[in-house]
């Protein structure tokens, strides 16, 4: 529920990936803490979706990416010349 809610400001205001990193890294921790896991979990370990025991956790620097591109590719294929014509 919080990453749609932190995404939405991330994707629309110029804020470079490694404030995005930093800010997935405080997530992180806090959500271990707050687990009861071990510090030395890696990353891998809660957020893959291959693995017997998922939890529902994103990497918010992977939705980051995602929504970028999509944004990116939203203004390249726009019907409007003028919103084609943006070089965020």
């Amino acid at each position: 529920m919080l990453i749609p809610k932190l995404l939405l400001p991330v994707l629309v205001y110029e804020i470079s990936t490694s404030t995005v990193e930093s800010i997935e890294g405080k997530i992180s921790r806090f959500t271990r803490k707050w687990l009861g896991v071990p510090p030395g979990l890696t990353d891998v370990a809660m957020i893959c979706r291959k693995a017997k025991l998922r939890l529902p956790l994103k990497s918010i620097v992977e939705d980051y990416k995602y929504g970028k591109a999509t944004l990116m590719t939203m203004f390249e294929d726009s019907e409007d010349p003028a919103v084609r014509s943006i070089q965020p």
